[in-house]
């Protein structure tokens, strides 16, 4: 009998202790009958139990894994270390809120034996979707998808199935931080859609406030692209034209009429507004710099402060 190949489930986790036995019984119930599975939990600095539940459940079934860091260092440092450890045939990436439905799986599992390397999900928002958070995606979506160089469609997750040569090309980026969604995208190899419905968060409250969600956005867009800055040269470049113009306009008026100069509160505002756009450029400028600054210092994008998984890639 041909032996069933093996697949890493990696799941990220925060303070997720009400959903680990429930999501641990779902991939088993799905995944037992179609093929072998591990499964690898990243605990990212959870402040609860999440971590002892998770060792609990994995001294009752030695595929069930876990890294814990030392601290929170983020999901995608999370996501990374997990397809570090991960020794599968292919990898399922997905959240450990079981918004993600481990029920897809197998449809992912069948499209990856038709010969795609990568099987990635597109989230389908509901009328129960907020509409906060309904209109903050689109335009993630849409200003990433203008400003960056690789095109990610809307309701693009890190809920995705990928080959094993996928992930041996993903360890090769040392880059730091990292954004999955965009470089799974900017591979290439072979890639297939599917659509899902989230499902209802049912323990725990959302960890992506929407100031992560700003700083995620600011993340895929700088790792992608330097049009940013290229906006910031040309925006510049009219507002120094301009200027030179309107003063221009204030000289001959002075040389050559008899009118006073009028427009303090028009000066005031022009002024205003060309340090509120140095401003914006400068904070553009420094956003990439700030990416070098942390890629010179070259530290590590983790550290695990325990586990119970012996092998590293």
């Amino acid at each position: 009998m041909e032996e069933k190949p093996l697949l890493s489930v990696v799941i990220p986790i925060m303070n997720e202790a009400g959903n680990v036995s429930l999501m641990v019984d779902r991939l088993t119930h799905t995944l037992e009958k179609i093929i072998n599975f591990e499964i690898i939990f990243v605990n990212d600095g959870s402040t609860d139990n999440t971590l002892e539940v998770i060792k609990e459940l994995g001294e009752k079934d030695d595929r069930i894994k876990y890294l814990s860091f030392s601290r929170n260092f983020g999901h995608q440092s999370a996501l990374r270390a997990g397809l570090d450890y991960a020794e599968g045939d292919c990898v399922v990436s997905m959240d450990g809120d079981l918004q993600h439905p481990p029920e897809l799986i197998p449809a992912m599992i069948e499209k990856w034996k038709e010969g795609y390397d990568v099987v990635y999900t597109l989230r389908k928002d509901t009328s129960e979707t907020g509409f906060l958070k309904r209109k903050t995606s689109e335009f993630f979506y849409k200003l990433i998808n203008k400003l960056s160089d690789v095109e990610i469609e809307q309701g693009s997750a890190d809920f995705r199935l990928v080959d094993s040569s996928v992930i041996d090309a993903l360890r090769k980026f040392k880059e730091n931080p990292i954004f999955y969604r965009g470089l799974v995208r900017w591979l290439g190899f072979k890639q297939f859609a599917l659509e899902y419905v989230p499902e209802k968060r049912t323990w725990g409250q959302t960890k992506y406030s929407f100031k992560k969600m700003f700083r995620f956005a600011i993340i895929g867009i700088t790792s992608f692209s330097i049009r940013p800055l290229h906006a910031s040269t040309i925006l510049g470049m009219v507002m120094a034209i301009a200027s030179f113009l309107y003063g221009m306009y204030a000289i001959i008026l002075k040389l050559f009429t008899d009118q006073t100069i009028p427009g303090w509160t028009s000066l005031l505002i022009v002024v205003s507004f060309i340090g509120g756009i140095q401003l914006l450029m400068i904070g553009i400028l420094g956003e990439y710099l700030g990416k070098l600054f942390i890629e010179s210092k070259r530290r590590p994008a983790y550290i695990i402060k325990e586990k119970n998984i012996t092998n590293h890639k």
